[in-house]
């Protein structure tokens, strides 16, 4: 991506020298273009400055793609939302849309939440040799879910040893089957398995530990 800023100065080196300054780099890292050459003038009267584009290639981060990405798709939906941008490394990046009336990005269950953060993931990653992992959230949603996911996954497992039979789930997204099988993927006396097709798929807590158990 060509990226560049205009310096104005008493003379076309001072402008260089200005915005070369101000971006941190050097004369051969840049290409000038002369807006306008400085005029001298008659004793100081009609003077006029030099003015110059310096241009440069800049590589945008993961983060700001996907910042960029983001805004350009809220706007188009018609949302205020502000996505704040955080950079874990190899943990890949986080984003928390922040703002009034979220409800309508999170959608039923975060179906619209699921779809904001896989489009975004794909836009991130596009032409990409290296896949980075893209995390949306909005109002802390996720981490809400992740509790109420896992406090039913305890409370429906207490139920199962207590009966002694298979109790299956309502009908769950693949990240939520997932937040059921690990918060039960140590609990004594369960395992855990899904069956059905999409989008019907549910989770079967079983009594007695089965070779069945699905992590994804």
């Amino acid at each position: 991506m060509l990226k560049s800023i205009e310096a104005v100065a008493k003379t076309e080196e001072d402008a260089i020298a200005s915005a070369l300054a101000t971006l941190g780099k050097r004369r051969d890292e840049v290409s000038v273009e002369i807006i306008e050459r400085s005029k001298a003038g008659f004793l100081g009267i009609g003077a006029v400055p030099a003015k110059v584009r310096v241009s440069y290639e800049y590589t945008e981060s993961v983060a700001e793609k996907a910042e960029a990405f983001l805004k350009g798709l809220l706007e188009r939906l018609g949302s205020d939302a502000v996505p704040v941008v955080e950079d874990r490394g190899e943990a890949g990046i986080f984003i928390n849309l922040t703002g009034d009336k979220l409800g309508m990005l999170i959608g039923r269950r975060g179906e619209t939440l699921d779809a904001i953060q896989h489009i975004t993931s794909f836009a991130v990653n596009r032409g990409s040799d290296s896949r980075i992992h893209v995390s949306v959230d909005a109002e802390n949603y996720r981490k809400k879910r992740e509790e109420s996911l896992s406090s039913l996954a305890y409370k429906v497992a207490a139920k199962v040893i207590k009966y002694r039979k298979n109790m299956t789930l309502e009908p769950m997204n693949s990240y939520e089957r997932h937040v059921i099988h690990t918060a039960l993927q140590d609990y004594k006396d369960v395992s855990t398995f899904s069956t059905g097709s999409e989008p019907n798929r549910r989770v079967v807590i079983a009594y007695g530990k089965s070779r069945r158990t699905e992590r994804k």
